[in-house]
Parts: C-alpha cells; sequence; structure tokens
C-alpha cells in the first residue's frame, strides 16, 4: 500500500442490532478493518448502525453482496434468520462470522456446515468464551487431571426481544443461551456422546411464550465424565453462568469473568488478561487475512455445541435420552 498505510479489511454486517453494533465497534478498534455496508429488513436500524460506521445501507444480503466488493460478512440475526445470508455467502465464497446459535433448529446448521465444508471458507462463530486465556488455563489444569463431573448454569432473565419466547424463533433458552456452557464443556471435558433433559413451565415468559423457563439436563461425555446443566429466565437480571468441574483434588469453576482453581488447600482466582469478545473478532480478521490458518471456533466446531443444544432440547420434548452423533470430519 501507497506510503505504507495498512489495507483494511472491507466487511459487511447483516443485521443491525445490539449483537451487530457490538462487533461493529470492536471492528472499529482494529486499524486493518472497516465496516462498509450494512444489510438489514428495518430501515431505521440499518440506517442507524451504518452512520456510525461510514456505511453503506442495504435491505437485504443479496443486495448488499451483489453490490459491495467485500472481505468477509458478520452474520448478526436471530436464530430463526439463519440459513440464506450464510448460504448467500457461501456462493460468493466470502468467509464469514456467525453469531450463535448457528439456529433455530439442526437442520439449517447441517446444510450450512455441509456447505462449508465443501467450500472450505473461513469462519468464526460468536462462541468468543474459547478466546479466553483462562479457559486455555483451565484446559491446561485438566490435561493431566481430567474431570470427572461438571456442574453448569445459566440463571438468567427473559431478554428484552419477542422472539425469543418462541421456541420456532429461539429455539429455547438452551439452544440461545446455555449453548455457549455447553461448548465450554466441550472443550474441557470433551465430545459429548447422550443426553436426558426435563424441563417445565409456569407462564412466566408471557402469554404467547412457547419455550420452557427451567431445564434441567444429565450430560454423558465419551471420557466417561458426567455433568449436570440447569437453565432458567425467571430471574430479573443475570446471577449465574459458569462451569464447575471436579477432578480428583481438583475444583476448577471458568466463567466469562474469572477462573477459581481449588485444591491442595489453596484457592486462586485468575482474571482474564485479554477482552474475549474483541479477541474472537480479532481472530476472525486475522484468518481471513492471512496471519492464521483458521480461528478457535469454525463453523464445524460451533456445529457439534449446537447439536448437543438441539439433542436437549429433544430429549426434552420426547421425554426419551438422546444419542448426539457428531459426523466424522464435522
Amino acid at each position: 500500500m501507497p506510503g505504507g498505510a495498512v489495507r483494511r479489511t472491507k466487511v459487511g454486517l447483516v443485521g443491525a442490532g445490539s449483537v451487530a453494533t457490538r462487533h461493529a465497534g470492536t471492528l472499529a478498534r482494529f486499524p486493518d478493518a472497516r465496516v462498509v455496508a450494512v444489510a438489514d429488513p428495518v430501515p431505521a436500524a440499518a440506517e442507524r448502525l451504518a452512520a456510525d460506521c461510514g456505511a453503506a445501507v442495504y435491505p437485504d444480503t443479496a443486495a448488499m453482496l451483489d453490490r459491495e466488493r467485500l472481505d468477509a460478512v458478520y452474520i448478526c440475526v436471530p436464530p430463526f434468520a439463519h440459513g440464506a445470508p450464510e448460504a448467500a455467502a457461501i456462493e460468493r465464497e466470502l468467509p464469514f462470522f456467525v453469531e450463535k446459535p448457528l439456529g433455530a433448529n439442526l437442520q439449517v446448521a447441517e446444510r450450512i456446515a455441509d456447505r462449508v465444508a465443501t467450500a472450505g471458507l473461513v469462519t468464526g462463530t460468536g462462541y468468543h468464551w474459547r478466546c479466553l486465556d483462562i479457559t486455555s488455563r483451565a484446559r491446561d489444569l485438566l490435561r493431566d487431571n481430567p474431570a470427572r463431573l461438571a456442574i453448569g448454569t445459566w440463571l438468567d432473565r427473559v431478554p428484552p426481544v419477542p422472539w425469543w419466547v418462541r421456541r420456532d424463533r429461539s429455539g429455547g433458552q438452551v439452544v440461545e443461551q446455555l449453548t455457549h456452557v455447553i461448548d465450554l464443556a466441550r472443550v474441557l471435558l470433551g465430545e459429548v456422546v447422550s443426553v436426558s433433559a426435563l424441563a417445565a413451565r409456569s407462564g412466566h415468559c408471557g402469554d404467547d411464550a412457547d419455550i420452557d423457563d427451567v431445564t434441567v439436563a444429565t450430560v454423558t461425555f465419551a471420557s466417561g465424565a458426567l455433568a449436570t446443566l440447569a437453565a432458567t429466565c425467571l430471574l430479573e437480571r443475570r446471577q449465574d453462568t459458569a462451569l464447575r468441574t471436579v477432578s480428583p483434588g481438583l475444583a476448577l469453576t471458568v466463567s466469562e469473568d474469572q477462573l477459581v482453581v481449588e485444591g491442595s488447600g489453596e484457592r486462586q482466582v485468575h482474571l482474564p488478561e485479554d477482552e474475549a469478545k474483541v479477541q474472537v473478532d480479532r481472530e476472525f480478521i486475522d484468518a481471513v487475512i492471512g496471519r492464521r490458518e483458521q480461528t478457535r471456533a469454525p463453523y464445524i466446531e460451533a456445529l457439534r455445541s449446537h447439536r448437543v443444544a438441539c439433542a436437549i432440547a429433544e430429549s426434552v420434548r420426547t421425554g426419551q435420552p438422546i444419542s448426539v452423533q457428531q459426523a466424522e470430519g464435522a
């Protein structure tokens, strides 16, 4: 570039809600990335975010991708809206970052994953807990002393968006929120082979809601480890989102905010050195421009966690244990 200027990766945003706004703010901090276009079916939302970024506005993904010469796409849409934006990016061989969950159900994500694998695209997903240095520290501690038990929780409120309380729109709390803890459990304990779950509904989520407001799942890992995962949206604010693991003589508590290590009569608290929500975007941009081969949470890996979340939802629906099938290469 003339005068040693850094080439800026041109990014398009699909969606203009709070999560897209957060990513836009993060990308604005990078000297080698720039949001140049925003697509959203709600004109006011798209125009507001585009004005903050100095970006062009489009009514839909296809129009944006046909008009702009982009290097990458961020897909920040509600669970029910996944599928078409990813397909449009794949058709144009564009790297894409997709926010979790990958969809309100499993079928859409499986179809997209097959196409991603065939295309060999760089992808990133919103499982930013993987980017925490304290997650890496916990993984190191468990390498020689594997966890035999885990307890995961997501104790929270009902988010203020109407689609969240509808199963066909959000997938339910396990798919939309607890998925972060599920993904962390896979990072620290390995692959899941089966789940069994129960749920209850009290009407707390409103008259139009059809999601459960309490869910408890028992999870079996290939290692033989067992876990219980619990989620609720009965509270007025988020109170506890963490995974606790137990190994011989060692207990860990991992959250987005800290790692607590207890063993040998000592208790140590480790705080993250980096912002995970910044690091997950940094990794994706680095992968797009060739500084790294892939992100720590590519689409194919995120699919494995989405399968577990959907299996828990299926176990609730059927009242039966569900085997989790993790396809070869995915």
